[in-house]
């Protein structure tokens, strides 16, 4: 059974040697989680103990790599995670420790996401639409939609230039409620 003969560091990761020979370079948080050091045994349950945290290891690096260009939802972060080959228990641990550190936060992503798409001029179905095909709880898209200003008052705003058919078939085609564009056009829509 070989033997770990040394652990030396190299940047942020651990070169391991077994019976004195160079055998991988893993990171250091791995090795640290698998227990693993001079002298121990690498046996079968050494062997398991840094396979799972590798993987691990892996799902929070890719993680933390999607979350450090675009604010994401837990359930999105999943779906990456999956197609990235992160396995079930790891890839729920990286979610988990992401949430408690406050990376992954479904509440900040729909207001964020919501203020973002109705300064882009969309109306609350089409705002609920995107939020909730991102996997946000619709608890946390009502709380988003109510922090935003009242649908009435974007439609107003974004017809100031003229309320011509043309603009409120616009407005219909961005997601904004039959309702709010009859108040807004002056008249009732009869179907």
């Amino acid at each position: 059974m070989p033997v770990i003969t040394a652990l030396r560091e190299r940047s942020s990761k651990v070169q391991v040697e077994l019976d004195g020979a160079p055998w991988r370079l893993v990171p250091a948080d791995a090795v640290v989680r698998a227990g693993l050091f001079v002298g121990r045994a690498f046996d079968r349950d050494a062997a398991r103990a840094l396979g799972r945290e590798l993987r691990r290891s892996q799902a929070l690096t890719d993680a933390v790599r999607v979350l450090r260009y675009r604010d994401v939802s837990r359930r999105r972060l999943d779906e990456r995670l999956q197609r990235r080959g992160a396995r079930g228990s790891a890839r729920q641990e990286a979610l988990d420790a992401l949430e408690r550190a406050g990376l992954v936060d479904d509440a900040r992503v729909a207001s964020g996401r919501a203020g973002a798409l109705a300064e882009r001029g969309y109306g609350d179905a089409a705002i609920r639409f995107a939020l909730e095909g991102e996997g946000i709880d619709a608890a946390l898209v009502d709380e988003a939609l109510a922090g935003l200003e009242p649908e009435r008052e974007r439609a107003e705003r974004l017809l100031a230039g003229g309320r011509d058919p043309k603009a409120l078939r616009r407005l219909a085609a961005k997601g904004f409620d039959a309702e709010t564009l009859a108040a807004v056009a002056g008249f009732a829509d009869e179907t």
